[in-house]
């Protein structure tokens, strides 16, 4: 298992709070097939959100990846220090048979019109397809109360100190 840029495991849960939100309970498949269909006509006539989740829900169902041990490695450095192209080429959205034209246009779309979120939305969509290949850190309280030295200040906050009960002195000082 490999660690994935933080920013990528969190864009990776929001997908699929996303995707089951859009679906409902019970799910409602024409509903969520005509969201995605949107978001594809959107995305393939150069338009469309410019927004990670957004650019990956349309992708999800759609992309193919062609080089998954290499899309894992990317998925460490979240900005991309490299020429975003070298992530497209490790991805298709051309359908198991080669005839999703629409895939093909809104992936070409992307990829010229917003390179940096496109990788960035790949990158998402792979992740999100394939929870095996990857860990995210653990950020559950028990996680992160587990270096906690407990040294924190205990304050009681029902209490008045004695700066505030000064405020309502009429006397204006000591009391004897």
């Amino acid at each position: 298992m490999k660690k994935v840029h933080p920013e990528f495991a969190f864009q990776s849960r929001e997908l699929e709070g996303q995707i089951e939100g859009t679906l409902g309970d019970p799910p409602n498949r024409k509903n969520y097939d005509m969201m995605v269909q949107a978001l594809v006509s959107e995305y393939a006539d150069g338009h469309g959100l410019d927004d990670v989740n957004m650019m990956a829900f349309a992708l999800v169902d759609r992309i193919r990846f062609t080089d998954p041990k290499a899309l894992v490695r990317e998925a460490a450095d979240y900005e991309g220090s490299g020429d975003p192209s070298r992530v497209f080429a490790m991805a298709n959205c051309d359908g198991a048979d080669g005839n999703d034209e629409a895939g093909k246009a809104m992936y070409e779309s992307i990829c010229a019109n917003h390179p940096e979120l496109a990788r960035q939305a790949i990158v998402t969509a792979f992740l999100y397809k394939n929870q095996q290949r990857w860990e995210d850190d653990d950020q559950s309280l028990d996680q992160l109360a587990k270096d906690d030295e407990g040294d924190d200040d205990e304050l009681d906050e029902t209490a008045a100190d004695g700066d505030f009960t000064q405020l309502f002195d009429q006397d204006g000082g000591d009391r004897e």
